[in-house]
């Protein structure tokens, strides 16, 4: 990953149109041939900027007003590395060791591949602004004119139903490789009784 390149990169998405399918050859069109660049594409993918075959989509066009860009890319990286940001709200480079740590498990990488991993990261950080919340734009309101002698008819309400916010817990059990299914038995007997009530 050519992570040291990648403020010119995202220049280069602001700066020319949108290609209607974000491929290889329109990477070297934009000037990055280079093997290594390929990996962008992966790239724009886990943050939201292309769907998975390659078209760009609102947060890529988004992306391309530099007014909002840096706040667009935050908002891309707080739901692509929503996992790193519940460890650090705001991680800076003193983080980078828990950072990498946290590639590295998640991921089961070696050492190398988290290293690298944690570049990308920090090399996107610097070009986001992960504190600036987007403002959603506001839906334009039309005035209907009543004529003054009929009296508007009241509109019924709707019924609003409303539903009390609930938890969702996830539990993950890593069960052992073993052919003994009495380990397995014990297992989901002791959740049963633990879990299950």
């Amino acid at each position: 990953m050519s992570y040291g390149q990648l403020g010119d990169f995202l220049a280069k998405i602001q700066d020319g149109q949108a290609p209607e399918n974000f491929t290889q050859q329109h990477l070297k069109d934009i000037g990055f041939g280079s093997s290594n660049h390929r990996t962008y594409i992966p790239l724009l993918k886990a943050i939201g900027f292309l769907t998975p075959s390659g078209v760009p989509t609102e947060r890529y066009h988004a992306y391309r007003d530099t007014s909002q860009a840096r706040a667009v890319l935050g908002a891309a990286l707080k739901d692509a590395y929503s996992d790193l940001f519940v460890i650090k709200a705001n991680p800076t480079e003193r983080d980078r060791d828990l950072i990498q740590g946290k590639f590295k498990s998640t991921h089961n990488t070696s050492d190398r591949v988290a290293e690298l991993m944690a570049k990308t990261f920090f090399g996107l950080l610097k070009q986001a602004d992960i504190d600036h919340v987007l403002s959603k734009p506001k839906a334009a309101t039309v005035q209907e004119e009543t004529p003054a002698l009929a009296p508007a008819a009241p509109t019924p309400q709707p019924t609003v139903h409303v539903k009390a916010p609930g938890l969702h817990y996830n539990i993950q059990i890593h069960l052992p490789a073993t052919k003994d299914v009495e380990v397995y038995n014990a297992i989901f007997k002791s959740l049963k009784e633990h879990l299950l009530g």
